[in-house]
């Protein structure tokens, strides 16, 4: 995964029951005032519900996320976040996965669910 790789993301864990995905804080990726983007986090988090969701996956297939809603509840303005995902529903054609985004003291800073298409 280039992009996750430009972003600096790091892969923990990885199975077709959880992935785990830590992020440091870097002033490139912040807003004014040195808060970690809104866009980093949403991307930390899809990055992991896609990988959770494509291990999951049969032999040969592929994914693409079609919907993601995520909501964040504190700023993140140093430290690592780490994102957990984990599948919630695994169907023939789509995989809805959860991901929360932990910061500093393990407190939830955001938390995304989406949908990925099984291609």
């Amino acid at each position: 995964m280039p992009f996750a790789g430009h972003l600096g993301l790091v892969l923990d864990e990885a199975d077709a029951g959880r992935v785990i995905i830590r992020l440091d804080w870097a002033p490139h990726l912040c807003t004014t005032g040195g808060i970690l983007h809104g866009g980093v986090l949403m991307a930390l988090a899809d990055t992991a519900g896609a990988l959770v969701t494509f291990l999951g996956l049969p032999e040969g297939k592929t994914t693409a996320t079609i919907t993601s809603t995520s909501h964040m509840f504190r700023p993140v303005s140093g430290g690592t976040v780490r994102a957990v995902a984990v599948p919630v529903h695994r169907g023939r054609t789509t995989v809805t996965a959860e991901t929360s985004v932990f910061g500093l003291e393990d407190r939830l800073v955001a938390q995304t669910v989406q949908v990925q298409a099984v291609r």
